[in-house]
């Protein structure tokens, strides 16, 4: 029933937006960006916080008129950052960080762009990476470690600024070509050529970039740190061959297989592989 009322949703609010886009063009591109930008679910509440995060030390950062929250689980001076995806939050990291504060390091966990106790309603890889770039200034991380569109903003972020620190990424069922993301929510919503064309000018305009170049396995060619990438073959999220796609153009990156943890890669397995990769000696 719920998956019927969702596709009927969809469909309407399409229909509207094609409509829309004969008479006040300007007005439906506006729209259906907001649609596709908008998070539905992630957010969090101060005084409702989830146990694992009323644990650590918080911190809020002013960005221009955003703020974003961060997390600290306090431990030595070995330092990891964690990135959560879409419609997650900081919470999302509660299987693995048994795993991760067995090596004693001090881990920070942020809240993206409209996410968690984090501003905004639009949400963008850009603007997540200047979130983590205050954070990485801040905290001088030696790893990274991304689930979904949080590892592809980590992977744009590191390969825009080639921060020295960072000596390590783990990037987890992570996308590569958002044009498979932009055009998969085209037809969810049976938008006309129009929108279509309106959504891509939209990322050169604001972002000066092109939808081809927005690509993770394009921004993990240019990166020169060792790298551990997994993707589960079950994922109906982001497909499995989007992960290939990264580990192909990384250089110095392993590629790990999984079946059957779906989009989550929630999975002790999986958790000790990626303890190894950062705490083991090579």
């Amino acid at each position: 029933m719920k998956q019927l009322s969702f596709f009927l949703f969809t469909k309407t609010l399409g229909l509207y937006i094609n409509l829309l886009s004969f008479v006040y063009p300007r007005k439906a591109s506006q729209l259906a960006y907001a649609f596709f930008s908008e998070p539905r679910d992630g957010r969090l509440s101060k005084n409702n916080l989830p146990g694992i995060l009323q644990e650590t030390q918080t911190e809020t950062f002013q960005k221009d008129d955003h703020f974003f929250q961060t997390y600290t689980w306090k431990g030595n001076d070995t330092v990891i950052l964690l990135v959560h995806g879409w419609e997650s939050n900081a919470s999302r990291w509660e299987n693995i960080l048994p795993y991760l504060k067995k090596s004693g390091s001090t881990i920070i966990a942020l809240d993206g762009p409209a996410h968690g106790l984090s501003s905004g309603k639009e949400f963008s890889i850009p603007k997540y990476a200047e979130f983590i770039n205050l954070a990485v200034e801040k905290f001088k991380p030696h790893y990274l470690i991304g689930h979904s569109i949080g590892g592809k903003a980590i992977l744009y972020y590191q390969s825009l600024y080639q921060n020295t620190t960072i000596q390590k990424m783990v990037i987890l069922g992570a996308p590569s070509d958002f044009k498979i993301i932009l055009n998969n929510y085209i037809t969810l919503l049976s938008l006309n050529a129009k929108i279509s064309k309106a959504l891509e000018d939209h990322y050169f305009t604001h972002f000066k970039l092109k939808l081809e170049e927005f690509s993770a396995k394009l921004f993990a060619s240019k990166i020169q740190i060792k790298g551990f990438i997994a993707h589960d073959v079950d994922d109906t999220v982001v497909l499995f061959e989007e992960g290939k796609k990264i580990a192909g153009s990384w250089k110095d990156a392993i590629f790990i297989e999984t079946k059957g943890l779906g989009h989550s890669m929630h999975d002790d397995d999986l958790y000790q592989k990626v303890s190894r990769f950062l705490f083991e000696a090579e």
